[in-house]
């Protein structure tokens, strides 16, 4: 069986006789199956986030190296979610989903056997590619699976899987690391890994016809068929459509925010507030889990209330995120519960914003056979701003930090905070600019 054939999507089997009850169970041991496994996507992307702290502070690597190694993994994820969401739309998303978290699961085993700075990025570029595979065959599977009535929903509920990831990275890994060591850390990513591969074999599915179900998504025309041709097509229209731009460029600036928080935050609140790394890790580990709110209800308030349009509600969100960050960023030492609020609203508008900017405002406008791309192409942009904001953050501080005359390291996190807060204003902007071009596009199909 050559490789091409392995990742190949089902095809149909003949129709067979089954009940609405019967077609909802399959779907939803499917739904379940791959959110729980994306949540340990996250877990074995994350891991070497909560260990930067002791790889700094025992002297194997320098803030340079670390983001260096980030970014490293920001790049190849971010060129790997393009062309994987758009491998995705003709793939067996089972198998390519299984691929992916099989080779991050070994990735995170050999992260644990090195300390080489030259290999660990190595081993973390890889990882980032392998972790490309997770997210397109979800959004593909959630097209696939369930109507445009429907999408909406159910797309906010997969979305807390990430949430629920990284609660587990900065509770459960930085727990183990703490106690057993940050190679162990790794290992538990590695084995969550494994286990997460086994759960999607069991029970996810590829597609409703490959079950012998109807297919859910309807073509244009009694002769009209899906083929590569067709899915192609609506691919380069969803390329051409300089809304799904603008919003890749909102994600971007998204994403420099997210990530200066979830890759650097454990770090900032250790080194900059004195916090211990089990404390730092449970403070940020709040923004993980109030953002399970924010996702969830994206998308069935914006169904239910909005009737899909989203536009709007994307600006008040972003407003209120860059705010809150800000908050969190300049609350004074020691203000342990002010910090705690702040960052519970950037969690959850954060939660709205991912499930929004991150791939269902993109999918909202393009054609449901290409979604996958469509979620591509922000993933380009919004890993690579979160590329260069990871080496930009270890560069500036490696430039702006000071030894005391107690020899302690003094790191200068204003210039960083005021960097993360204008990138999430950025994309307040960004935001704007594309309710404003979604509105004249709507009217000019109208009329």
């Amino acid at each position: 069986m050559s490789v091409l054939s392995f990742f190949k999507a089902s095809s149909a089997i003949p129709l067979k006789d089954y009940t609405e009850k019967m077609f909802k169970s399959t779907r939803m041991k499917s739904f379940w199956a791959f959110s729980f496994a994306y949540a340990i996507y996250y877990v074995c992307r994350l891991s070497f986030n909560v260990a930067k702290p002791i790889l700094v502070n025992n002297g194997i690597l320098t803030p340079t190296e670390l983001g260096v190694i980030g970014s490293a993994t920001f790049i190849t994820y971010a060129v790997g979610k393009f062309v994987n969401s758009a491998l995705a739309d003709h793939s067996n998303i089972v198998r390519f989903f299984s691929v992916g978290l099989f080779f991050s699961a070994l990735a995170n085993f050999a992260m644990g056997m090195n300390t080489s700075a030259i290999v660990l990025t190595i081993i973390w570029g890889f990882n980032g590619w392998v972790q490309s595979m997770g997210v397109g065959p979800c959004v593909v599977a959630l097209s696939r699976w369930y109507d445009d009535k429907e999408r909406g929903s159910y797309y906010g509920f997969w979305s807390v899987a990430h949430n629920v990831g990284e609660g587990i990275t900065f509770v459960v890994t930085a727990a183990v690391i703490t106690t057993f060591g940050w190679r162990a850390g790794f290992n538990f990513a590695g084995i969550a890994g494994l286990l997460g591969v086994l759960v999607t074999i069991m029970f996810m599915k590829d597609s409703p016809e490959s079950c012998g179900y109807k297919p859910i998504i309807k073509t244009e025309s009694k002769d009209e068929v899906f083929d590569n041709k067709e899915v192609l097509k609506h691919q380069w229209d969803v390329i051409k459509n300089p809304a799904i731009w603008i919003l890749a460029v909102a994600s971007c600036c998204m994403y420099i925010a997210r990530y200066g928080v979830n890759s650097w935050g454990v770090f900032f609140l250790e080194n900059g507030k004195g916090y211990t790394t089990i404390e730092a890790a449970s403070i940020i580990s709040v923004n993980s889990i109030v953002g399970i709110l924010g996702t969830v209800v994206s998308g069935w308030l914006s169904d239910r209330f909005l009737h899909g349009k989203r536009n709007i509600m994307t600006i008040g969100v972003s407003l209120l995120n860059a705010i809150s960050l800000a908050a969190f960023l300049f609350a004074p030492n020691g203000n342990t519960w002010f910090s705690i609020i702040a960052l519970s609203v950037f969690g959850i508008t954060l939660g709205i914003q991912l499930c929004f900017l991150g791939g269902l405002l993109a999918t909202d406008i393009s054609h449901k056979s290409a979604s996958g791309i469509a979620l591509g192409m922000m993933g380009v942009f919004g890993y690579a701003g979160a590329a260069a904001g990871e080496f930009l953050t270890g560069f500036m501080l490696d430039k702006t930090t000071v030894i005391n005359e107690a020899g302690k390291k003094i790191y200068d996190f204003d210039s960083l905070s005021y960097f993360w807060v204008g990138a999430d204003v950025c994309s307040v902007l960004a935001s704007v600019l594309f309710a404003i071009v979604v509105y004249y596009q709507t009217k000019r199909i109208t009329n």
